[in-house]
């Protein structure tokens, strides 16, 4: 049985509809950043999303060639993720798509190592026939965060936001969202399979002690 990092893991990956604080731990990802809107056919964050499952299910299939990691065992890949922000914006204004900062991500499981990723970049490169140079292994520790599930979309998560921020008042703590910190995004459903009205999307803001 393929090790499922949302089962073994739903204190991270299946928080319930209303706000919750958790601890999150150091986590590694290969990741793509970019500019623009998400939604530009053919644009660079799906550029980005085509060398993430690259490299993504190179590694997961190392097993099938001649290429061995040390620690390896057989897992799901882990569901796409986004770290987004706005130069000179507190928070994330969604009227505003262009201006978007984001670093796409997928998570990596603890034995992939910085050689193993280097391997999986070339390997991906050659064989998909895609340039997956831009990949790079990323380290983030979260720490303290307010955590919440979204259900619908994307547009209507001002909603769900202001709903942590009201719950993080009450609990005597502030939104810690800066340059190092972001808002962050866990897309638990396929979007270009599912109807907007049923998306599932985890959304994460660090915090800190008001």
């Amino acid at each position: 049985m393929a090790f499922d990092f949302k089962k073994e893991y739903k204190e991270f990956y299946m928080p319930k509809n209303k706000p919750e604080i958790v601890k999150i731990p150091p986590m590694n990802y290969v990741a793509v950043r970019g500019k623009g809107n998400p939604n530009v056919e053919g644009g660079d964050y799906q550029q980005a999303i085509s060398i993430l499952y690259a490299v993504a299910y190179t590694l997961k299939m190392s097993y099938k060639t001649d290429y061995k990691i040390e620690g390896f065992f057989d897992y799901v890949v882990p569901p796409l993720e986004g770290f987004w922000w706005q130069d000179n914006i507190k928070g994330i204004d969604y009227s505003s798509k262009d201006t978007f900062n984001w670093i796409s991500v997928i998570r990596l499981p603890d034995f992939i190592s910085e050689k193993d990723f280097a391997w999986s970049v070339q390997t991906a490169t050659d064989k998909k026939k895609i340039d997956c140079s831009p990949a790079e292994f990323l380290t983030v520790d979260e720490g303290l965060c307010v955590q919440i599930m979204h259900l619908g979309s994307f547009d209507s998560e001002p909603a769900t936001v202001a709903m942590m921020d009201d719950y993080l008042k009450e609990q005597g703590y502030e939104n810690d969202i800066n340059e190092q910190r972001m808002h962050h995004e866990i897309y638990m459903t396929d979007a270009r399979r599912v109807a907007p009205e049923k998306w599932k999307t985890v959304i994460r803001h660090p915090i800190k002690k008001a």
